[in-house]
């Protein structure tokens, strides 16, 4: 979502005191500055990761009226985090006039920490105004969030906590509910439930609209987490599409690895060349925790094993295995991973590559492997379940007995996605 944004025009004016903003997201980019969640008015409202802390802020053109950035950082691109800023200026108390809960817990320890005065009228629920999702309200496109987003409500005239909108299941994990019992009041809207859907199902009919780039539907949500490409374990690779594509940068080798790594169980997933200049594609498992080149370490030195669109088989910095077919710009390669017998099998287009053989025979069960990619000069989306290669869905979805995914091809018989539900089936 790093270019798509959305917005909603004001109409009438509701209650500039007391809002609360609520919403699930899944971080690609750790790295850049004033990724906006959401942000209202045209300099004033903004709810934002900066680089990995968060900052909750009401900028009035020459100070800022209030203002919290976390001691604590949010860096991991694996999870889904439940944010909540509950505003309250008519509290007596100072620190009860904004508060910040992150996965249920009200955060209390910021390296800026600045309250509004009793009573201040926000910019927020203005008429006239601008409510966006994923961008700068003052200039359309700027500053955007990066990532994934899902559930996002708005409250006008009431200050709810955490806990209106999330739970803590029966494991400890602090999960969403899907349709919280709140008031939403003139302004208030929840929006992307369970779909790419702009239509406000808060009862209201405050519908936004798509403002710039392409929103993706995805199953990648908090009660099912997919894997992505890692933001924090890659080497000159930049991640789009919610880090499923990566693209080279600086014209050297890129290396990326998966969110989720395995170490048991089938697992199914496809990767597809989209551009290639130098003719590399590289993509396929490495162990995790053997890092010797730039951060991740070398995608075919010792412990990994990829599959090149040259049709080798790459391992310790050599060719092991020619399958004879070659991938070009366009060839979806599905990936089959037993982690019980320790293999890996490869298809082309729904074809098998190398006779349907292991391309890989010797890995190690009970060590745990991510996906990896290590190439210069090309431009790769993975479907791992989530029915899109980059922002296009797959052309006719194949048949998949797991039920956990969408994927171009079909999935072999007792393999799965790589997601949070197929690690626990």
């Amino acid at each position: 979502m790093a270019s798509t944004y959305l917005t909603r025009s004001v109409s009438t004016t509701g209650n500039r005191r007391t809002w609360t903003f609520s919403a699930w997201v899944k971080r690609s980019n750790t790295t850049q500055q004033y990724q906006n969640m959401f942000a209202a008015g045209s300099n004033n409202i903004r709810i934002n990761f900066s680089n990995q802390n968060i900052w909750v802020y009401d900028y009035n053109g020459s100070g800022f009226d209030f203002y919290l950035v976390t001691n604590r950082l949010f860096r991991d691109t694996s999870a889904w985090y439940h944010i909540v800023v509950a505003v309250d200026t008519t509290q007596a108390t100072s620190s009860d006039r904004v508060k910040l809960y992150i996965n249920g817990v009200q955060e209390t320890s910021f390296s800026t920490e600045t309250y509004p005065s009793q009573n201040h009228d926000t910019e927020a629920n203005t008429s006239g105004e601008n409510n966006v999702i994923g961008t700068d309200a003052g200039s359309l496109g700027s500053n955007s969030f990066d990532g994934i987003m899902s559930h996002v409500h708005w409250i006008d005239g009431t200050a709810y906590d955490a806990s209106a909108f999330g739970e803590t299941d029966a494991n400890g994990v602090w999960t969403l509910k899907t349709s919280p019992s709140v008031t939403y009041g003139t302004n208030g809207f929840f929006i992307l439930k369970d779909s790419a859907s702009v239509t406000d199902q808060s009862g209201n009919g405050n519908n936004f609209t798509i403002g710039g780039g392409t929103l993706t539907d995805t199953l990648d949500c908090p009660d099912d987490v997919f894997a992505t490409l890692s933001g924090i374990d890659k080497y000159a690779a930049g991640l789009s599409n919610g880090a499923t594509t990566v693209t080279n940068e600086n014209n050297t080798s890129t290396i990326v690895l998966s969110t989720l790594a395995v170490n048991s169980g089938k697992w199914y997933w496809e990767a597809k060349v989209e551009n290639s200049t130098s003719g590399n594609f590289n993509v396929g498992i490495k162990k995790t925790g053997q890092n010797n080149y730039g951060v991740v370490g070398s995608a075919y030195n010792s412990t990994g094993w990829v599959y090149a669109t040259d049709g080798n088989i790459y391992h310790g910095g050599s060719s092991i295995l020619n399958t004879g077919t070659t991938s070009t710009v366009g060839d979806i390669i599905g990936f089959i991973l037993d982690m019980d017998a320790g293999t890996l099998k490869l298809k082309k287009n729904g074809s098998d590559i190398y006779s349907g053989n292991a391309v890989v025979s010797s890995l190690n069960t009970g060590e745990h492997y991510h996906v990896v990619q290590g190439a210069a000069d090309s431009i790769v989306s993975f479907n791992f379940g989530n029915g899109y290669f980059g922002t296009t869905a797959v052309s006719s979805a194949g048949t998949n007995a797991s039920g956990i995914g969408i994927f171009e091809y079909d999935v072999p018989t007792g393999y799965t996605a790589l997601s949070t539900k197929g690690l626990n089936l």
